[in-house]
C-alpha cells in the first residue's frame, strides 16, 4: 500500500539551501507552516538566526515575522520534516557543462532524513529528466525507500529575480508538478497557500523542468540577437539605442537591450538544455550561437575602450582603468557568473592596471569567487579610462560629471548600460 501524503496540519517543511531562492521561500512558508531553513554554511545560519540577510533579499522584519521558521546546519535536525524543498545552486563548470554536485549532495542529505510519506520538491534549475533520473535514485539509495510508494517527488521551478522589489515570490505565478496525481495536487495546494499570483500545475515533472529552462533560454537568445545587432550597428556607425527606439514604436517589437549577460540564470540555464540536447543526439545551433555572442560581450567592451584610448594617444599598457560595478546587475550584491570579469581579464591582457569599485559587493566574496581585489572610494583625477559596467543607483546619482571626476582631463568614459545621457559619454553599447 502506498504511503499517505502529509495532511495539512502535519506538514513540516525543510528548505535546503538558503541563498537568493531558498531564504525568501523559507521565510514565506515560515509564516504559515513549521519550517526549517537548512544550509551547510554555518556562518550563513548564524547570521540568519540574528535576523540578518547579507543578500538583502529578505529584511529583518520579514525574518522576525516568520515565527515558525528556524535555522540549522546540522543534517540531523532535518529528521522529522516531511516536505523537503531543494533550492541549491546548479552552476556550470569551466567547460560549460552542468555541475550537479550541489544537487546530488542535497539529494543525499534528503535521502538520509526522509521517511515514509515524505515529499521532495526541487526548485533548482535543471534539464528535463534530471529530477527523476539523477535526484530520485540518490534519495532511494540513501533512504532505502521506494519512489512513488514510500516517498514522492515534485518540481516547482524558482522564479526569483534578485534585487527586484516589485516582482516577489508571492506575486509571481508558480509552476508546480508531482510524480503522481496525488503528489501533484498536494504540491500545488502547498504553494497556493503562499503564492497570491496563483499556480500552474504541469502535467508532469519533465514539463515543469523544461518550462523553467526555456524561460531563460528564450531571454538569452533574444538578448544575443540585440547584442549582435549592436555589433553590426557599431561597424555601420549607427546608434543602436536610436535604432531600438525607432523599431520599438511598433506594438509587437520586443524591448530587449544590448549588454552583459550574467547571473545565475540567463547565462547558465541554456547550457543545461544544450547538454541534454546533445545527449540525445541533437546539436542546438541557435542556442549555442546566442551563448557565444553573449559570452563575448565583455571582451568586446574592453577592446572598444582600448581603441578609444589609442585614438587619444593613451597607452593601455600600465594605464589606470576604473570599472564601476562588479555585480551581475544593478542594485544587487550578487556576483554569480558576472560577466564584468571578462572586461577585467581582457584589459589585464593589455597590462592595464584595473581597479574595480562596487558599493554593493562584499570584497571578501569578490576575492573568494574571482581572486579580484576591489577598491573603496576611487581617487579623483587618477584614471585614463572609466567603464560604467553596472548602473547602481549610487553611480547614476553621480552623473556623468561626477564619474568623469575620477578620470584625467582626457579620460575615456564607456557606458555599458546606456545609463547616462549619450552626449556625456564617449561610447556605449
Amino acid at each position: 500500500m502506498d504511503a499517505a501524503l502529509p495532511s495539512r496540519d502535519q506538514i513540516s517543511i525543510a528548505v535546503i539551501g538558503l541563498g537568493y531562492v531558498g531564504l525568501p521561500l523559507a521565510a514565506t512558508f515560515g509564516r504559515r507552516f513549521k519550517t526549517l531553513g537548512f544550509d551547510i554554511n554555518a556562518k550563513r545560519v548564524a547570521e540568519l538566526r540574528q535576523h540578518h540577510d547579507h543578500t538583502l533579499e529578505v529584511s529583518e522584519q520579514e525574518l522576525r515575522e516568520a515565527r515558525d521558521l528556524s535555522f540549522a546546519n546540522d543534517p540531523e535536525e532535518l529528521k522529522g520534516c516531511n516536505v523537503f524543498i531543494i533550492t541549491v545552486p546548479t552552476p556550470i563548470d569551466e567547460y560549460k557543462r552542468p555541475d550537479l554536485r550541489p544537487l546530488e549532495s542535497a539529494s543525499r542529505t534528503v535521502g538520509r532524513a526522509i521517511a515514509k510519506g515524505g515529499v521532495a520538491i526541487y526548485e533548482s534549475t535543471v534539464y528535463p529528466g534530471a529530477t527523476e533520473e539523477i535526484c530520485v535514485p540518490i534519495i532511494e539509495r540513501e533512504s532505502g525507500l521506494t519512489f512513488n510508494r514510500d516517498f514522492y517527488a515534485g518540481y516547482s521551478p524558482e522564479r526569483i529575480n534578485p534585487g527586484d522589489k516589485q516582482h516577489r515570490l508571492e506575486t509571481i505565478m508558480k509552476v508546480t508538478s508531482g510524480s503522481t496525481p496525488e503528489a501533484a495536487d498536494f504540491i500545488d495546494d502547498l504553494y497556493r497557500q503562499i503564492i497570491t499570483a496563483g499556480t500552474h500545475k504541469a502535467s508532469c515533472i519533465r514539463v515543469a523542468e523544461a518550462a523553467k529552462v526555456i524561460e531563460n533560454t528564450q531571454r538569452d537568445v533574444n538578448i544575443a540577437l540585440i547584442n549582435e545587432l549592436a555589433l553590426i550597428f557599431h561597424r555601420l556607425g549607427i546608434d543602436t539605442h536610436e535604432v531600438l527606439e525607432a523599431a520599438g514604436t511598433k506594438w509587437n517589437f520586443l524591448p530587449f537591450r544590448p549588454g552583459l549577460v550574467g547571473g545565475h540564470c540567463i547565462g547558465v540555464d541554456p547550457y543545461y538544455l544544450t547538454h541534454k540536447a546533445q545527449q540525445i543526439g541533437y546539436h542546438p545551433d541557435v542556442i549555442l550561437a546566442g551563448r557565444r555572442i553573449n559570452d563575448g560581450m565583455g571582451s568586446h567592451v574592453a577592446r572598444r575602450t582600448a581603441k578609444l584610448m589609442a585614438q587619444r594617444n593613451l597607452q593601455t599598457t600600465q594605464s589606470n582603468i576604473l570599472i564601476l560595478g562588479l555585480a551581475f546587475k544593478e542594485n544587487c550584491p550578487d556576483v554569480r557568473n558576472t560577466r564584468v570579469v571578462d572586461i577585467v581579464a581582457e584589459l589585464r591582457s593589455y597590462n592595464a592596471n584595473v581597479h574595480i569599485h562596487d558599493p554593493w559587493v562584499n570584497a571578501d566574496e569578490a576575492r573568494h569567487e574571482y581572486g579580484l581585489e576591489m577598491i573603496g572610494q576611487p581617487e579623483q583625477g587618477k584614471y585614463d579610462a572609466i567603464i560604467l559596467a553596472v548602473s547602481h543607483r549610487e553611480f547614476i546619482a553621480l552623473g556623468a560629471e561626477g564619474i568623469r571626476a575620477f578620470g584625467k582631463p582626457d579620460a575615456v568614459l564607456f557606458d555599458v548600460k546606456r545609463a547616462l545621457p549619450r552626449q556625456s559619454v564617449d561610447d556605449c553599447l
